[in-house]
C-alpha cells in the first residue's frame, strides 16, 4: 500500500468520524441518521475505501461510547464496526450487478447489515424481554435512517465517480 492509499483512507476515516461525532445526536440510537453512512458506499468507486470507512465506524462508535453518545457503549465499536467491514465488503463485491444503471444490491448492504446487527444491539439493549420483536423493531427504525443515508451517498458517490479524487 502506497502512502496516497494510506492518506484516503484516514481522511475517509476523518471525514467518516468528524460527521458523525459533529451531529452525534442523530448518529446513535434506534432511531437515528448517520449522515457519515453515506460514505459506505464509496466502495463502489474506490476499493481501499472499505477500510476508511471501517476505521471511521471504529472511532466513532469508540468515541461515542467514551463520551456517552452511544449508549450501547463499547459493544458498538465491535458490533457495529463488523457490520460496516462486512457491509463495505459486500457493496465493493456486488458493485457489477445492477438494475438498470445503478448497482441496487450494492446500496442495499449497508441497510441489510445494519439492520441484523445493529438492530440485534439495540434490541437486546431495550428489549432485553423480547430479544426477537425488539431487534425486528430496532433493526427497522435503524434500517430506515440508513435507507436515507445510503440515497444521500448515492448522489455523492455519483458526484465524485466523475471527479479526479479517487483515480490513481
Amino acid at each position: 500500500m502506497n502512502t496516497k492509499k494510506m492518506v484516503r483512507i484516514a481522511m475517509i476515516a476523518a471525514i467518516y468520524t468528524a460527521l458523525s461525532l459533529a451531529l452525534a445526536p442523530f448518529s446513535y440510537g434506534n432511531i437515528q441518521v448517520r449522515i457519515a453512512e453515506a460514505l459506505t458506499l464509496l466502495p463502489l468507486i474506490y476499493q481501499p475505501a472499505i477500510w476508511g470507512v471501517t476505521l471511521g465506524c471504529f472511532l466513532t462508535n469508540l468515541i461515542g461510547a467514551i463520551m456517552g453518545f452511544n449508549p450501547t457503549g463499547m459493544i458498538d465499536a465491535v458490533i457495529g464496526t463488523t457490520a460496516t467491514l462486512l457491509a463495505a465488503l459486500c457493496t465493493y463485491r456486488f458493485r457489477d450487478r445492477k438494475v438498470g444503471n445503478i448497482p441496487v444490491l450494492s446500496i442495499l448492504m449497508p441497510v441489510i447489515f445494519n439492520f441484523f446487527f445493529i438492530g440485534a444491539e439495540l434490541g437486546y439493549l431495550f428489549f432485553p424481554d423480547n430479544l426477537i420483536m425488539g431487534s425486528l423493531i430496532c433493526g427497522a427504525e435503524v434500517a430506515v435512517g440508513e435507507l436515507i443515508s445510503v440515497t444521500v451517498g448515492w448522489f455523492v458517490i455519483n458526484w465524485l465517480g466523475k471527479t479526479k479524487l479517487f483515480k490513481s
